[in-house]
């Protein structure tokens, strides 16, 4: 068995194009599994800051078809040329694979380092993965461990208590200058939203969470309406976006298209044709822009009452991936890795070392049969006691085959294994009447 991921993270593409990969990114897992060339089992972790594929495949020589199979489906799924797509899937294997899972479920890979809405999206992953049919013991187990240590990060070093998120954060900091700027409540707040994608339908939860009902959509795709339609707000067309942003509170950003929505110039035309609104002074604006690229031009901040919000300032508030919690929670991440990687090791040389046991057992009761002849019932004490001595001889070889296997250590595992195979030879054990199997000392 080998576990192989394929993954694209807000570490390297922006919102826009994870939220393209994610189109469609389940199919994609019931497609490669039921593909001649695809893997055993298939787990697609997609959020809006990540677009995730985790694979089981039987052998190394099996990984190479699995990624050019899931490579081709997701350009199908998306629409994306395949180049691209093979360019933003960066490929993970052996130890790796788990490493990354583990601390993604952490949120120790997070945008806001310790955010606890991502372990509940990597169980919904592996959920999912079940209901289609896709996922794999191998899958199952690292999932499972990833989920009980993302738990005991959260439990023993409070990390990520308070469930902050990219997008709370942000909020959280809007809110401090919306209340700056005279508006006492989020039902207060006018709010433009930019961009249709998976990002902007969690940041419209977040608002309406907090109580914030007056939002407005536009997108730069023309999706707006579709966007609003599903979810009780207002489009805005292209025509419409000068006035809606003149009178609005905050714009929350966060397409990640190519090029700015609202640069400096055409955001200060905007304010300046909207006239004094508030002691003689334009009207404050609150811009919060989450998307990599920038949706908004960064020098909008020079402008006169706008406050600008950018990753860069939700960054600056997360914790410093040196503080102490967080260096507790990478200990006991890289202590279940190891766990978990050592756990798999002896599954996959389980079936060795019990053949080989088996094999030895065989060997010895095939002796002991001989040896003991056809003495009948006043035998059975004695047939008794060589079984014993027999299972006993070939336990300590197994015992330590298994714990080779988990630690790594392919001279001591090798070593077990060939005590195994003399005792079975019979060139190392000789079973005699007085019931002791001798094993010749390695």
């Amino acid at each position: 068995m080998v576990l192989m991921s394929l993954i694209a993270g807000h570490h390297d593409l922006d919102l826009d194009v994870l939220d393209q990969l994610s189109v469609g990114g389940h199919d994609v897992a019931r497609q490669a599994v039921l593909s001649r060339t695809g893997p055993d089992g298939a787990v697609v972790l997609a959020t809006c800051n990540r677009y995730e594929v985790y694979l089981e495949v039987p052998d190394d020589a099996a990984a190479a078809g699995a990624r050019e199979t899931v490579t081709d489906l997701v350009a199908l799924a998306t629409g994306l040329d395949r180049a691209q797509v093979a360019a933003h899937l960066r490929v993970l294997t052996g130890p790796d694979v788990a490493a990354h899972l583990f601390e993604v479920a952490a949120g120790l890979d997070s945008m806001v380092i310790g955010e606890q809405e991502i372990s509940g999206q990597v169980r919904r992953a592996l959920s999912s993965a079940r209901e289609i049919g896709t996922t794999s013991s191998g899958l199952e187990r690292m999932f499972q461990s990833a989920s009980r240590s993302a738990r005991a990060v959260a439990t023993r070093t409070g990390l990520g208590a308070a469930g902050r998120s990219l997008v709370s954060v942000a909020l959280d900091l809007a809110r401090e200058r919306l209340a700056e700027a005279g508006a006492t409540s989020w039902a207060q707040t006018r709010v433009v939203l930019v961009g249709t994608g998976s990002y902007a339908g969690a940041s419209l939860a977040a608002l309406r969470s907090r109580g914030a009902h007056d939002v407005h959509v536009f997108s730069p795709s023309g999706r707006a309406a579709a966007f609003a339609d599903a979810r009780g707000i207002v489009a805005i067309e292209d025509s419409a976006l000068p006035a809606a942003v003149a009178g609005a509170d905050m714009v929350l950003a966060c397409s990640g298209v190519a090029g700015p929505v609202l640069d400096a110039d055409r955001l200060g035309e905007i304010r300046r044709s909207a006239g004094v609104a508030v002691d003689g002074r334009l009207r404050p604006l609150v811009v919060v822009d989450l998307a990599l690229r920038h949706d908004v031009d960064p020098s909008v901040a020079e402008l006169p009452g706008v406050h600008l919000i950018t990753l860069d300032t939700v960054a600056q508030l997360a914790p410093d991936r040196h503080a102490q919690p967080v260096e507790e929670a990478m200990r006991i991440v890289d202590t279940a890795v190891e766990e978990f990687m050592a756990e798999q090791r002896g599954r996959e040389r389980s079936a060795e070392v019990v053949a080989a046991r088996d094999r030895a057992l065989e060997v010895a009761e095939v002796e002991i049969a001989r040896r003991i002849g056809a003495e009948g019932a006043a035998a059975d004490r004695e047939l008794r006691s060589l079984r014993r001595a027999a299972r006993a001889a070939v336990h300590g070889p197994t015992v330590r085959a298994h714990a080779a296997a988990r630690a790594g250590d392919v001279h001591a595992y090798e070593q077990a294994l060939d005590e195994l195979r003399a005792f079975a030879t019979g060139a190392a054990s000789v079973v005699d009447r007085s019931g002791a199997p001798g094993v010749v000392a390695h």
